[in-house]
């Protein structure tokens, strides 16, 4: 069983140095800037560094998914060319080594699929049997696209099924899957930005108004009752963005 620690560490192999920088100096953004519009204090910007902390994760999931979908794509074109190398008269074996000559040209040489056939290769080349080195191919990726279609291709290859039929099957369902998360985005794409911008909205309020109102709001810090209303109107802020969250974040 996977721990926190663990959980998508695969995944994130592929995500570039530049992007988690990116992701880093976001997350130590949100605390620096809201322990200092909403406190005023060195002691605010540490407080709030769990909550810079939890923007990283965040971000790292959401990148790490990013990274699963690209794959899936890349997986989708694996099973069209694997249904194209049957159909032609290929075992099982030999369509998994020649499904990376094309799958080259498509997503270059460096792409997590053509690593993955380079690994199933290299195990084919030992005698390992296709089904298991399928059933790894799947246990690493941990998807559940990938795990339904390695196990009923394996079932359908060790009881002689139609197997050009079974990734037709396959390939439709996974198309279908990724057509309805494709509309899904495309109907709530305005509303995430919406979203995101309103998210910066009471950071340009308290900054504006710190800019226009400085003797207003300088009764807000460095005392007890200020420091309450603050953090009321932050822990609003909290509750607010993750409710906004679980709105715009559909799984299908």
């Amino acid at each position: 069983m996977r721990n926190y620690l663990s959980e998508g560490s695969y995944w994130r192999q592929d995500c570039k140095k530049t992007e988690l920088l990116f992701g880093i100096i976001k997350s130590i953004a949100y605390p620096v800037l809201a322990g200092w519009l909403f406190y005023r204090s060195i002691w605010g910007i540490i407080a709030l560094i769990p909550f810079g902390l939890w923007q990283f994760f965040r971000f790292r999931k959401n990148l790490t998914e990013k990274k699963k979908q690209e794959f899936l794509k890349m997986f989708r074109e694996m099973m069209l060319t694997l249904s194209s190398l049957l159909n032609t008269g290929y075992s099982v074996e030999n369509a998994l080594k020649e499904a990376g000559k094309e799958l080259g040209l498509m997503f270059g040489k460096k792409s997590k699929i053509m690593v993955e056939l380079a690994i199933m290769r290299q195990k084919l080349r030992v005698r390992v049997p296709a089904e298991q080195v399928l059933q790894e191919f799947a246990d690493n990726t941990d998807m559940e696209d990938v795990s339904n279609f390695v196990t009923i291709f394996a079932a359908a290859k060790r009881s002689g099924g139609d197997m050009c039929a079974i990734i037709g099957d396959s390939v439709k369902q996974i198309s279908d899957k990724m057509d309805v998360k494709r509309e899904i985005a495309t109907v709530l794409a305005a509303k995430q930005y919406e979203f995101q911008v309103m998210t910066w909205v009471p950071f340009g309020i308290i900054g504006y108004m710190s800019l226009s109102f400085p003797e207003f709001m300088s009764s807000l810090y460095g005392n007890i009752l200020g420091i309450g209303v603050m953090t009321l109107c932050f822990v609003l802020y909290i509750s607010a963005y993750w409710l906004g969250l679980k709105i715009i974040n559909i799984e299908v």
